[in-house]
């Protein structure tokens, strides 16, 4: 936005950028129960997957685990390109490490196993979260269970955190990725956001922002979270093209005309 658009309503900032802090993160009752979740099921070494629709605030609750899990005892790595095949998935995964990654895929492989090793004997559980995981090859997830076995499947050495749009689930459901899925014993569901989560996350963005008093009315955002069907990705870009709107007329609030002009206005055409 515009430095002229942000003074109209009193704001410092973009309100509604990905540009915040993991501490000024919100999420409502809900998503805060489904962090809950994953940081129990980390901290008792078990795998996890995570599932949900584009935009419903998967990253989000991703973000809020990284910033709740212990530094201590725990090795986060994140890999968020699932389009590799599995010696260059593998690979990806050394460098992330810190590793050198080798030429084969069976000298890859030993490497990452032989560090995960090395951390369960520093007393770390080190936690591999695998984003857009329904993308994955399916070369790789024939092999994710070799990974997470260690000394006949009786030590819980890493944790895998898959994370991905629903059809991750119907495909690790699959027979053929049945040794995977038997070990994923957390299966949990990022759901859309309520009116009122909508309704809060708006007043907490704005906050953020620097408004110190009410700049949508209660239509507008009632409006807002019925056009972005509670999609927290959608309600930050429409949230965000309102807020223009509004400056470029002049208004105070930006009302509920402001968001069915922009709703309007990114409708296709019958």
């Amino acid at each position: 936005m515009r430095s002229s658009e942000l003074t109209a309503f009193g704001l410092t900032r973009p309100p509604f950028s990905k540009e915040v802090a993991d501490q000024d993160l919100w999420l409502p009752t809900s998503k805060e129960r489904v962090v809950d979740d994953l940081v129990a099921a980390v901290e008792s070494h078990a795998h996890v997957l995570l599932t949900g629709e584009p935009g419903v605030g998967k990253t989000c609750v991703l973000r809020a685990l990284r910033h709740r899990l212990p530094q201590q005892g725990f090795r986060l790595t994140y890999c968020h390109n699932a389009t590799l095949g599995r010696r260059d998935f593998y690979r990806q995964i050394c460098l992330t490490l810190g590793l050198a990654p080798s030429a084969t895929a069976a000298a890859v492989f030993y490497a990452i196993s032989s560090h995960v090793e090395d951390l369960a004997n520093e007393r770390v559980h080190p936690v591999f979260l695998l984003d857009e995981a329904h993308l994955l090859h399916q070369d790789v997830l024939d092999h994710l269970h070799v990974l997470a076995n260690y000394e006949w499947d009786s030590r819980a050495l890493l944790s895998l955190v898959l994370v991905g749009l629903p059809e991750l689930d119907t495909r690790l459901a699959m027979r053929r990725n049945r040794s995977l899925y038997s070990r994923i014993h957390h299966r949990v569901a990022v759901d859309s956001s309520s009116p009122d989560d909508t309704l809060e996350y708006v007043r907490h963005r704005l906050h953020l922002a620097g408004a110190d008093r009410e700049i949508f009315t209660s239509d507008a955002i009632a409006f807002l979270h019925e056009t972005a069907a509670g999609a927290l990705r959608d309600i930050d870009r429409i949230a965000t093209a309102a807020l223009r709107d509004a400056a470029r007329r002049k208004k105070k609030l930006v009302e509920r005309d402001s968001v069915l002009r922009v709703a309007e206005s990114r409708t296709p055409p019958p």
